[in-house]
Parts: C-alpha cells; sequence; structure tokens
C-alpha cells in the first residue's frame, strides 16, 4: 500500500506538539577576586541557579544567575575568608530538531538543567591576587507551537478493527525518544 493510496482518506489536524528540541554542554571559567589576597582554596560551591529560556533566531537562549562562593585562606593560611560573587550567563542552545511547519506565532520555549551549574575546579591564579574557577552546566531545551499533521482516517470508524491490534501496555516515552525523525519525514516525501 503507497503511502498516498487513493481510496484511503486523509485529514490534517492542527494540533500543539514538540516542534523542536536541544541540548548543550558547556565549560567556562570566571575569575573571582576576594578582598584579601589568597593563599589556598578551601572550596567553591555554585548555589542559587536561576535561569529562563528565551526564543532566539539561532535557537533557544538560556539566560541565568547563579552566586559563586569560593572560601579560601589568606595571609598565609592564618585566617579564611569567603568570596561571593553573582555571574550572569546566556547559553544559546541549537536545536538538533525542527519542525519547520510550525506556526511561529504559538511557539513556547522551555529548558531544564539537566546538569545543575557546578565548580570543577578552583586554583590560585597564575598572579595570585584571584581565583579562577571552571564551572559546567548542561541545558535541555524543548520548543512546543502549533503544526499540522496528516492522519488516515477510516471511513467505517472502529467497525471491523480488532481491539487488540492496538496493544500499547508495554509502551513509554522512552521507547520513542531514538527515533530519527529525518527519516521519518524522508519516508513521508
Amino acid at each position: 500500500m503507497s503511502v498516498l493510496d487513493k481510496d484511503l482518506q486523509y485529514r490534517e489536524i492542527i494540533t500543539k506538539a514538540v516542534c523542536g528540541k536541544g541540548r548543550k554542554f558547556s565549560q567556562v571559567s570566571h575569575t573571582v577576586t576576594p578582598k584579601n589576597t589568597p593563599t589556598s582554596i578551601l572550596g567553591a560551591w555554585i548555589i542559587n541557579n536561576q535561569y529562563e529560556a528565551a526564543h532566539s533566531p539561532e535557537g533557544i537562549e538560556v539566560v541565568g544567575t547563579y552566586d559563586i562562593n569560593i572560601w579560601y585562606s589568606y595571609d598565609r593560611n592564618t585566617k579564611t575568608d569567603v568570596a561571593k560573587e553573582t555571574v550572569t550567563y546566556v547559553d544559546l542552545v541549537q536545536l538538533s530538531y525542527l519542525d519547520k511547519k510550525h506556526k511561529v506565532s504559538t511557539a513556547e520555549v522551555t529548558a531544564v538543567a539537566v546538569q545543575e551549574p557546578s565548580c570543577v575546579e578552583a586554583t590560585v591564579s597564575a598572579r595570585g591576587d584571584s581565583v579562577v574557577i571552571r564551572v559546567e552546566r548542561e541545558f535541555q531545551v524543548e520548543m512546543t507551537a502549533e503544526t499540522k499533521v496528516c492522519v488516515v482516517v477510516n471511513p467505517n470508524g472502529l467497525d471491523g478493527v480488532d481491539e487488540k491490534s492496538f496493544d500499547f501496555d508495554g509502551a513509554d516515552d522512552s521507547d520513542f525518544e531514538e527515533l530519527d525523525l529525518d527519516l521519518l519525514d524522508e519516508e513521508q516525501s
């Protein structure tokens, strides 16, 4: 049976669906200058990560802030203090999948931190007056919008259709995560 069999009836349905997805891992460095010249780093933490997603012509921007807290010693390891700094960031996440037939005016974007920002390394700078920290973070984004889907219509409804042919009991969303959507588009062409 061909995809466009002349005996079958088709309908286009307008529905809200995930029309774009993307994921981005970032590794960045920040330099924090404490009020005292650091001797050694005792600990470094990233806290209060807050972000939101914004639509961009190049993808989805994740715009956010977090606080860097660095516990350090100074005065030849005789005293300690905590340096605090708030950092802003923008991660542009390109969409690895995008349905170009979506209705742009209905697009909504969301972001989820797959890996919250965390400090993976903190060292005293070569000049000795500041601390360089390396931060890793990862975001997954989605764009939902109105789009059209084409469905085959059985003019007889469900008459004569065996209900057992629709066995979805064992299926869940993870069964469909690895589908190659480009391949599905090619088959419909």
